[in-house]
């Protein structure tokens, strides 16, 4: 596995894309509207950073609402996600999805619960 993005909380997705094109000359790779979000990949080689902007309310707005903007999770890329869920769950750590789902970029994802992996909310996706 190796990191494959880095989703970050904000309220203004394009305003931020824009000051880390100009910061790390990282281009947007990627951009769509998906469950709710604003969603925009800026591309670090071949890692990203994940901006999210809620359009409506839900699991991003109320992180934004509690804790405000800044990172909301790290994304690992593999190859087998039912093969990673299942060593999770053998490590017993709480899943919060229990299959994949579909996600941004037309990838399977599924996320852990961040209070079983030391605060932090880990997302499996497979390309």
């Amino acid at each position: 596995m190796h990191i494959d993005h880095v989703g970050i909380a904000t309220d203004d997705a394009a305003d931020l894309a824009e000051l880390y094109a100009d910061l790390f000359d990282a281009p947007i790779a990627h951009e769509e509207e998906f469950d709710g979000l604003r969603v925009l990949f800026l591309e670090f080689g071949d890692s990203y950073f994940e901006l999210l902007e809620p359009l409506e309310g839900g699991t991003v707005q109320r992180y934004l609402d509690s804790n405000g903007p800044g990172i909301h999770h790290v994304a690992l890329e593999t190859d087998d996600i039912e093969t990673a869920l299942d060593t999770a769950r053998s490590h017993g750590v709480e899943l919060i999805d229990d299959e994949p789902r579909p996600g941004a970029w037309g990838h399977d994802v599924a996320f852990l619960h961040p209070k079983s992996t030391g605060g932090v909310l880990i997302e499996f996706v497979e390309h």
